[in-house]
């Protein structure tokens, strides 16, 4: 800390540090955005005004900055690592898998098909997901926020995804540290048709179908249902394909026919998600076995809805070492080239 610009910028890291640890742990949202907002806050007021406040006692004076995220700016100021944010070093997760296997497995991925900015239900803008990616070592990112009917998460309709196509384009030719890639988590209908315009998913890099409604249908229908979505020549990867959740009060998975969705899968080169979230882990162990004697092709995926949940691949590396899932037909071991190519066919 021998310079203002260096100690400001240290205080904005520490901030940054810290809701990144929160997010990796699924601290709630408001958390969060708290230390976020305090981080954008200090790098927009300047070295010479937080390093002023600070020392005055007054740095809640600025916008974006409480009681608690002025305790750790003035610790960091102080030369000292902050003690919440120590607290939380101290408590996370070992970064990496606990088995060479799947440290091998999470090593040769290169990217994610699967993630979620703050234009539907994520908590962070492209241009964060995508540094936190390039800091993990991915060559590519696939943003694929959700289509319109989900309301809930803040769909984006046709005009909002091509707003969203050209602020990718213009983060790519800037140089973003990894590949931005177009995309879009598309709602799977009753039917099985999906909720985007064929004219738009034809221009996206990656499309990700998945069923966010009705999930207790019939059994006959919802097999009908994701053997229409998989057999579909828009579709890249069947996300999340049984719904459930695993933590809190749970969600039981829906009931389809495995060996015919996945069969329709390896039929049409439609990848089969590893979806990494713990609350998820989907498919199920069992199934995951069905899709892989089935002959499908994989993609693990975090489905992050914001940076620090981009190291939850390895939960999805986990599951797929257990069932016995080669790398070769994991489609994001694959460089930049082999995806666009497999979003072409």
């Amino acid at each position: 800390m021998r310079a203002l610009e260096a100690d400001n910028s240290t205080v904005a890291a520490a901030f940054e540090r810290i809701a990144y640890l929160l997010e990796r742990s699924r601290e709630p949202t408001y958390r969060v955005r708290a230390f976020r907002t305090a981080a954008a806050a200090v790098r927009t007021a300047g070295p010479e005004r937080v390093a002023d406040l600070v020392a005055r006692g007054r740095l809640t004076d600025l916008a974006g900055i409480g009681p608690s995220t002025a305790k750790v700016a003035a610790e960091v100021l102080g030369g000292a690592v902050p003690a919440y944010l120590q607290r939380l070093e101290d408590s996370a997760e070992p970064e990496g898998p606990q088995d060479r296997a799947t440290a091998e497995l999470v090593g040769a991925l290169r990217g994610d098909l699967h993630a979620h900015s703050d234009w539907s239900d994520g908590g962070s803008p492209i241009e964060e997901m995508a540094r936190a990616a390039a800091d993990l070592g991915h060559a590519y990112l696939a943003m694929t926020d959700h289509s319109p009917r989900l309301t809930v998460a803040h769909g984006l309709d046709a005009g909002r995804l091509e707003r969203q196509l050209d602020v990718i384009a213009q983060l790519n030719a800037a140089g973003a540290g990894v590949c931005v890639l177009t995309g879009i988590e598309v709602d799977i209908l009753e039917d099985g048709s999906l909720d985007q315009t064929d004219e738009l998913l034809d221009r996206l890099d990656v499309v990700v179908a998945s069923v966010h409604s009705k999930l207790r249908m019939d059994h006959d229908a919802m097999t009908e249902r994701m053997v229409v979505a998989a057999t579909n020549p828009r579709v890249d990867v069947l996300g999340h394909c049984t719904g459930r959740i695993v933590v809190g009060k749970g969600r039981p998975p829906s009931s389809f026919d495995p060996d015919a969705v996945f069969e329709a899968c390896a039929r049409n080169r439609t990848a089969v998600e590893i979806n990494s979230r713990p609350e998820r882990l989907d498919p199920p162990d069992e199934l995951l076995r069905v899709a892989n004697g089935a002959g499908c092709v994989f993609s693990i995926d975090t489905d992050a809805h914001a940076p620090g949940q981009l190291e939850w691949q390895r939960y999805g590396a986990a599951k797929a070492v257990a069932a016995g899932i080669p790398a070769a037909r994991i489609l994001n071991t694959g460089p930049l080239e082999d995806i666009r190519e497999w979003g072409e066919m």
